[in-house]
């Protein structure tokens, strides 16, 4: 048995200045997220906020995916401690929290998945034990190991910026483009200069907070610039739109009207 603690390899490649992708799963399918997991992407995003997916699912999912290149993370419906208390003992490696708009909510997300005195994450662990890399020594590896990540959709969010990126433990500012534009009263208008200069005002609080900043990369001929802006955390498509496009492309080559 190794002695070599172990580091979760997507805050490991973040820590070395590297981008990490993840597939979002919005189906309650055991199947096809561990599927996903063996694809290449760095990790899954399963998606409890806008789809059906439940615990007992996610659990299931956890269990499905033990060993696959990919680390499953949740993004909760909510950003309470109670609610990251509960993905976390399913399996989960992170968290994604929506709406941390404030300096206070960053702080609970992080409380949220560090158990005390760091946090307040309750120590019921035995099953996130099993399947975990390093489970002799799950509490600490998991405060170490565990991606704590803030959705940035607000534009209260964008106001608070710099007190939420300055938050000790917080390891990705992730922002909801689409959310953020229609706070801004832009109904989802992705172009508008209001909306790239709060982008550029959240990238800019990322640099010197030295944190990373996530966003969605639906578009693979997009991905190159937002590696350029500075986007190191990058949220591909659902296994939905994976198969239309997949649908899409196999008509196109085989001539179908």
């Amino acid at each position: 048995m190794s002695t070599i603690p172990w580091e979760s390899p997507v805050k490991k490649k973040l820590r070395e200045g590297l981008p990490v992708f993840g597939a979002m799963i919005a189906t309650s399918s055991v199947e096809a997220a561990a599927q996903t997991a063996s694809l290449g992407f760095d990790f899954l995003w399963i998606e409890m906020e806008h789809s059906p997916i439940t615990l007992e699912t996610l659990r299931h999912m956890a269990l499905a995916t033990r060993g696959l290149p990919a680390l499953p993370f949740a993004r909760v419906p909510v950003n309470e401690p109670w609610m990251a208390k509960r993905v976390l003992d399913a399996g989960m490696s992170g968290v994604v929290f929506p709406f941390t708009s404030t300096p206070e909510l960053a702080r609970q997300a992080v409380a949220g998945c560090r158990y005390p005195p760091l946090g307040r994450r309750g120590s019921g662990a035995d099953l996130a034990r099993f399947g975990w890399p390093d489970a002799d020594r799950y509490f600490d590896s998991a405060d170490e190991n565990v991606t704590v990540i803030a959705m940035v959709e607000e534009a209260r969010a964008v106001e608070n910026i710099e007190e939420i990126a300055a938050t000790p433990g917080l390891d990705v500012l992730f922002i909801g483009t689409s959310d953020l534009s229609f706070s801004l009263g832009l109904r989802n208008e992705q172009d508008h200069p209001k909306l790239r200069e709060a982008v550029d005002k959240v990238l800019e609080a990322g640099r010197r907070h030295k944190k990373c900043v996530g966003r969605t990369a639906f578009d693979p001929h997009k991905v190159k610039g937002y590696l350029e802006q500075g986007f190191r955390f990058l949220a591909a498509p659902t296994e939905i739109a994976f198969i239309k496009a997949g649908v899409k492309r196999y008509f196109e080559v085989a001539g179908k009207p």
